[in-house]
């Protein structure tokens, strides 16, 4: 089945099991809810090995339309539009921008993209069937994700299955026939043909305490070098002492080769990690993340092809992908309040998982406030020092600002 093919199909399927039912389906429709949002922002790069910065001042405008249910059935459209503002001097990757060779990468290219589009049917029981295009987020999207932070989100042309199969236990499962990936349809690293299935397991064994496992087979039609098996587990939970909560976190997976993928390997993958609430408004955290590699073998790296990236391993992006030799990241973190701000800092130190490579550091802050019920402004920079020539020093700066009707 085509991806293009999913909502047509379901929305017949609907039409077909609902025949006569015009004027409820007429007040679903008319009893939809819109709503429109822009996001501003201004990117900066400076990185070792180009000669000039990079300058990005995008905006993001975003429209999308809900119908209200009929007879279980609803359906769900998200149009955006990237356009850039007066300054646009940067790579806007993957052969967006050909032109702009000389400036370093700020994954933002301009242009209109249909984000999601998708129908669904949600039994009386609470599970949930959807068709078409559509967002995926399982977990911390450390392995499947919508790369939420670039301007144009990563969404999947898929059919999805939510269920909550027993108390405390939810059930998900996704077969992906396409990735639209953040770079749009124009270029060919914008759009992935995939024969994907995704299955996630949650259990909350109590109000604290939280159980996992998944096993996400990805066959990368169009690019055989994503292609992977990953089975994992995870747990977490929170301790209150002194009604100052420790929050824990563990998660181990095993990932091999899969479907055509150019090389035969075995990767592990850990993470482990602690959050202290020292105060109403200080925490302090601790962690360590481990994805393997071997330093004489390329391409035996543990990979997160579906991930959102910027979320882990630093803000300045220099490990989307795992370097050969494997990567850990052992970091800490500090998050506070002080008045209407909220600020974040964390601070990386990258080696080799094989072998006894050092990759650099890196240091991150953000503060954010919000503005009323409708606006945010975020402040963000992140800078890295290197030890390897393969990562070259780099300091990158945001201002955003958000707007939602």
């Amino acid at each position: 089945m085509q991806a293009r093919l999913f909502l047509p199909a379901a929305l017949a399927l609907a039409a077909g099991a609902h025949a006569g039912d015009n004027t409820s389906l007429a007040s679903a429709i008319d009893g939809g809810e819109a709503s429109v949002s822009v996001r501003y922002r201004y990117e900066f790069v400076d990185q070792d090995g180009f000669d000039q910065n990079a300058n990005a001042s995008t905006a993001r405008l975003r429209f999308n339309y809900a119908t209200g249910a009929w007879s279980g059935w609803r359906a769900f459209g998200e149009f955006d539009y990237v356009g850039g503002i007066l300054v646009d001097d940067y790579n806007s990757g993957a052969g967006t921008s050909p032109d702009k060779g000389a400036y370093p990468v700020v994954a933002d290219p301009t242009g209109a993209d249909l984000n999601q589009l998708y129908a669904e049917y949600q039994h009386e029981g609470g599970a949930r069937l959807r068709f078409g295009r559509q967002r995926i987020l399982y977990d911390n999207q450390r392995f499947v994700g919508g790369v939420g932070w670039r301007q144009n989100e990563q969404t999947y042309d898929a059919i999805s299955v939510f269920a909550n199969v027993a108390d405390g236990i939810d059930v998900n499962y996704a077969w992906v026939a396409n990735v639209n990936r953040i770079f749009g349809d124009t270029v060919p690293a914008g759009d992935e043909r995939s024969n994907t299935h995704l299955l996630n397991v949650h259990y909350n064994v109590s109000q604290d305490w939280h159980l996992g496992g998944y096993v996400y087979y990805i066959d990368g039609e169009d690019t055989p070098s994503t292609s992977g098996l990953t089975v994992g587990v995870r747990a977490g939970g929170t301790l209150k002492p002194d009604n100052r909560p420790l929050t824990w976190n563990a998660e181990f997976a095993r990932q091999s080769d899969a479907a055509d993928a150019p090389v035969a390997y075995d990767a592990d993958y850990f993470h482990v990690g602690i959050r202290w609430q020292v105060t109403e408004a200080l925490g302090i955290g601790a962690a360590i993340e481990s994805l393997g590699g071997d330093d004489s073998r390329a391409g035996a790296a543990f990979r997160t092809p579906l991930a959102t990236l910027h979320a882990f391993q630093g803000w300045a992006d220099l490990f989307l992908a795992t370097p050969d030799a494997g990567i850990v990241d052992a970091w800490l973190s500090a998050d506070f309040e002080t008045g209407r701000w909220k600020w974040q800092a964390r601070w990386h130190d990258f080696g080799a998982e094989s072998g006894s490579g050092d990759f650099g550091s890196e240091l991150d802050v953000a503060a954010s406030r919000k503005l009323g019920d409708r606006y945010e402004v975020l402040l963000k920079a992140a800078v890295f020092d290197s030890d390897d020539a393969a990562y070259p020093d780099t300091t990158k700066a945001w201002v955003m600002l958000t707007a939602n009707w």
